[in-house]
């Protein structure tokens, strides 16, 4: 992704964290990146003591891979990866290392959250990073209103119930689907479990390639029909292909 001239701007944001174990509660400071002309990576530099915590803002389209590597001077020292739309971490760097690259699954900033964890943070500690911050390819574009209408009011070319089973409950059960289509074959499905919980799928030439959750995503065809599973908790949504890519 190209942008003009690198710029990081600083303000705060008072929200309450949700997106991995063991951090403190803070506010959070929210700093934009933007890459310089020519680039499509940045390196950013800072300091973290106690319970601070800073979210690092890109704006990134579907289909696009984010890539992060973190140095801190102090091993508790580690990030988040939240996907645009959500609260919820795709990846966790607590107990998934400091480096990651993955698809991202929408449209929209991507927050990567620097922190400390917990006992660190009770006991003042500080810590002084080096942030390497990338995304690279195409985005996947929505399909033109003209070429697929969207449901008015809404960014969704359609909507369905589909069959799931809950992580909480294991019960078979109905939730509601809908999706983005764009190039190629591609979409971005947005799934509400029975919990109200959402959940962000990417599929690229018809095929669901990456959620926006920190759980393994795992994918059987069946026919016409996704079965997309994930983690241990064993969430299943079942996606016929006539939603993805239309019929």
């Amino acid at each position: 992704m190209r942008a003009p001239l690198a710029s990081v701007a600083a303000g705060l944001l008072a929200i309450s964290l949700q997106a991995g174990d063991g951090i403190a509660q803070s506010a959070i400071e929210s700093r934009r990146v933007t890459f310089g002309a020519a680039t499509d990576s940045s390196l950013v530099k800072g300091q973290l003591k106690g319970d601070q915590t800073i979210d690092y803002i890109l704006r990134a389209g579907a289909g696009q891979t984010l890539t992060v590597e973190l140095k801190g001077s102090n091993l508790q020292n580690y990030f988040n990866v939240l996907a645009a739309g959500t609260d919820n971490a795709l990846f966790i760097g607590s107990s998934a290392g400091n480096s990651f690259r993955g698809l991202l699954p929408s449209d929209g900033d991507v927050r990567v959250r620097v922190y400390l964890m917990r006992p660190a943070a009770r006991r003042l500690e500080s810590s002084s990073y080096s942030l390497r911050l990338g995304i690279d390819g195409a985005p996947l574009a929505p399909i033109s209103p003209s070429r697929d209408a969207l449901i008015p009011g809404t960014p969704y070319h359609a909507s369905a119930e589909v069959p799931c089973i809950s992580g909480s409950s294991g019960k078979a059960a109905s939730c509601k689907a809908s999706v983005i289509r764009r190039a190629n074959n591609s979409a971005t499905l947005v799934v509400t479990n029975p919990e109200g919980q959402k959940r962000q799928f990417l599929f690229v030439n018809g095929k669901a390639v990456a959620s926006d959750q920190p759980e393994h995503l795992m994918v059987q065809k069946r026919g016409d029909v996704s079965l997309l599973n994930l983690g241990e908790n064993f969430e299943r949504y079942e996606i016929v292909d006539a939603l993805v890519v239309g019929g």
